[in-house]
């Protein structure tokens, strides 16, 4: 049960991993890409039915830690606390950003937020477990820079599938420049990890991954160049759950951090019969708002 609830809270923490990273692209992105009020609409409107819905993943991730592993949770939300803090002001901003931007005349404080909140989780995310791994600070930093420009990356490459027009161009364009500081960084990045064979295996091919996005993009294979910047967060993830796997923190196994079989089994019965109509849930959204938005009249 210890180690199916760890798989369990690694996937959730994974999928929010990739469907917030395009979210924070698109968000930081959208008033640079754009040329115009209708453009910039255009941009956050790819993002408009799904973005609120992406972020329960992040809400079910730590309700999980916190249910399954409370020492765990306990120990990385107090050692990280300020970071966190700083997290949810990100995530409060842009969501305030979202909402109100089509209710106000002049939306210049609406977007600031956007880019702001947008940026701030981004980057602290990859600190925080880059830090949680190796507790250093330039490694920290080294975690915050990948994330964040793999976002960025993973954001410009989800406006270039989902848009038509000049915005579609200028989104291709910004992802080849993302992918420039994208790629080196990861590689650096990535191939710090390497926890043992199979962490090695992932990280490398997280790297291959993100090499293969901008040659996609550069041949206009939109779709599989998101398929890889999602891969390529995916075998990120991977590594950086197998760095966990034995020790969460320093000084504390899975075991000793996990609640009582009493309560890994409820919550199996629990996940068991929830999960599968949240993710079937999810997966009609993008189903029925999968087509490409054009700019508004």
């Amino acid at each position: 049960m210890i180690d199916l609830w760890f798989v369990i809270i690694a996937f959730l923490w994974t999928g929010y991993f990739v469907l917030e990273g395009f979210d924070f692209g698109v968000g930081m992105l959208a008033p640079f890409v754009s040329r115009g009020a209708g453009e910039q609409r255009q941009a956050l409107q790819t993002i408009g039915p799904v973005w609120d819905g992406n972020e329960v993943w992040l809400i079910t991730a730590v309700g999980s830690m916190f249910a399954a592993f409370p020492a765990w949770y306990a120990g990385m939300f107090s050692s990280f606390y300020l970071p966190v803090a700083l997290v949810l002001v990100g995530l409060i901003v842009r969501g305030v950003g979202l909402e109100w931007r089509g209710k106000v005349t002049n939306t210049f404080w609406c977007d600031a937020g956007i880019v702001a909140g947008s940026a701030l989780p981004a980057f602290l995310w990859g600190a925080i477990f880059a830090d949680m791994l190796f507790a250093s600070g330039l490694a920290a930093l080294l975690g915050g820079v990948f994330s964040l420009a793999v976002s960025v990356l993973h954001g410009a490459v989800f406006l270039a599938l989902r848009t038509e027009g000049p915005l579609r161009r200028r989104a291709r364009t910004a992802a080849l420049a993302a992918s420039a500081l994208a790629v080196p960084v990861g590689v650096l990045a990535l191939l710090r990890l390497g926890g043992g064979v199979v962490g090695t295996a992932a990280a490398l091919a997280a790297a291959t991954a993100l090499a293969g996005a901008a040659a996609l993009i550069w041949r206009r294979r939109e779709g599989w160049a998101f398929a890889a910047t999602a891969g390529a967060i995916v075998l990120a993830s991977v590594a950086v759950f197998l760095e966990l796997a034995p020790m969460p923190l320093p000084g504390l196994t899975l075991a000793e951090a996990a609640s009582g079989p009493y309560t890994l089994t409820m919550l199996s019965w629990i996940g068991l019969i929830t999960l599968p109509f949240v993710l079937l849930y999810q997966g009609w959204t993008y189903w029925v708002f999968r087509k490409r938005v054009l700019v508004p009249a």
